[in-house]
């Protein structure tokens, strides 16, 4: 037997995803831009995709933009507001997401900004008074934090956060790679410049995402090269991933409810039996709380078999992710954890769910992890 308990860092892509792609790859090859036929058709299936992707997020199509991914969405809001929008300072926190945090520690190496980072308590939360003193301390300033930890699933308070940032003129950046799909979002309602989506994530094709851009923010392209995208992006699009990322998302939303109380009450249950079966062990963030519901970060009893418990897990069909703190400035570990002051020599696993995962496969998984910590069943 093998278990997929890794669903944060990509999603099984669902058939009924596949399905809607298939013809666009078995006939859909005309290029978008040209003016014939097959182009056209083309074209109408990208612009419908928008269209469904902006009624979704209540929010108009010509805020939607597609790209290769969570990554580029990221990069372009930041180098290019803090390019374009003239802004001189940045705030993030230390546990962003690396496509997020590297690419604004760039912009301060190379002298374009001052960059803060906002305090974070011993849970991982961000701390909502630092971060209106650093905005009330400096000027105009580009914020930039996720929506929901990768690695720990903390959620931020997107809506409180966007009004903090709203009373002090800031442009808000939320990475919302890990919660697009997975929480509806009402885009009239919240005071955000630029959100962000990989469509891996939630069950579509890897490869492809978007950027919301707030129609009262003009940034100029990231990648040159075309008019695609409403010249805001150069580059043929990639039009099987985009029907593919529409589809998922609007069978996301077709079962928002049902999918949240599938895997929370999955997760509430690993909880509980890995309380019941392995003395010692913790959880890294608002495990219970304002916790995205997909992610569970477990640090076990220090083992000698830590820097090998991934492999072990791997070799016993079991597929999951994490790693420790750093205990040294060479080691290469999570700086999520380490910011968090997580003891480096206990081994940290993440186990993320889909609607996919099932209950037997955390039993499987918990047995494993038992016969590893010679747990007596």
């Amino acid at each position: 037997m093998r278990v997929y308990l890794d669903n944060a860092a990509t999603t099984p892509l669902d058939p009924q995803v596949l399905k809607a792609m298939l013809p666009m790859m078995e006939k859909g090859f005309g290029n978008p831009s040209s003016i014939h036929s097959y182009g056209r058709e083309v074209r109408t299936a990208i612009e419908q995709s928008r269209k469904t992707v902006a009624k979704l997020l209540n929010t108009s199509p010509s805020e939607i933009f597609f790209t290769s991914g969570g990554t580029e969405a990221n990069n372009t809001a930041i180098s290019c507001t803090i390019r374009d929008l003239g802004i001189k300072h940045a705030i993030t926190s230390p546990i962003e997401h690396h496509a997020v945090l590297h690419t604004l520690e760039e912009q301060a190496k190379a002298g374009h900004i001052k960059l803060s980072l906002v305090d974070i308590d011993e849970k991982g939360s961000i701390k909502l008074d630092h971060l209106e003193k650093l905005l009330a301390e400096n000027d105009r300033t580009f914020v930039s934090l996720m929506h929901a930890n990768n690695e720990i699933g903390n959620l931020l308070p997107l809506k409180k956060v966007g009004q903090i940032c709203a009373k002090y003129d800031a442009v808000f950046h939320s990475d919302t790679v890990q919660t697009m799909g997975h929480y509806a979002f009402d885009l009239q309602d919240v005071n955000v410049h630029f959100i962000t989506c990989a469509a891996h994530k939630f069950h579509g094709p890897k490869g492809v995402g978007f950027l919301y851009i707030n129609n009262k923010i003009k940034i100029h392209p990231f990648i040159y090269g075309g008019a695609q995208e409403r010249n805001m992006r150069g580059g043929t699009e990639n039009v099987y991933g985009i029907v593919g990322l529409a589809k998922a998302l609007e069978m996301c939303y077709e079962h928002l409810d049902e999918h949240q109380r599938q895997i929370l009450d999955l997760k509430k249950y690993m909880v509980e039996k890995l309380l019941e079966s392995i003395p010692g062990v913790e959880f890294n963030g608002d495990t219970l709380g304002d916790s995205l519901y997909t992610v569970l970060n477990v640090s076990f009893p220090p083992t000698d078999i830590a820097e090998m418990l991934l492999q072990n897990l791997d070799i016993n069909g079991v597929a999951a992710s994490g790693g420790s703190a750093c205990s040294s400035g060479s080691d290469v570990g999570s700086h999520v954890l380490t910011a968090l002051g997580v003891n480096p020599d206990r081994p940290a696993v993440r186990f993320s769910f889909s609607k996919f995962s099932t209950r037997e496969e955390v039993d499987f998984a918990l047995e494993k992890l038992k016969e590893m910590f010679a747990v007596k069943v």
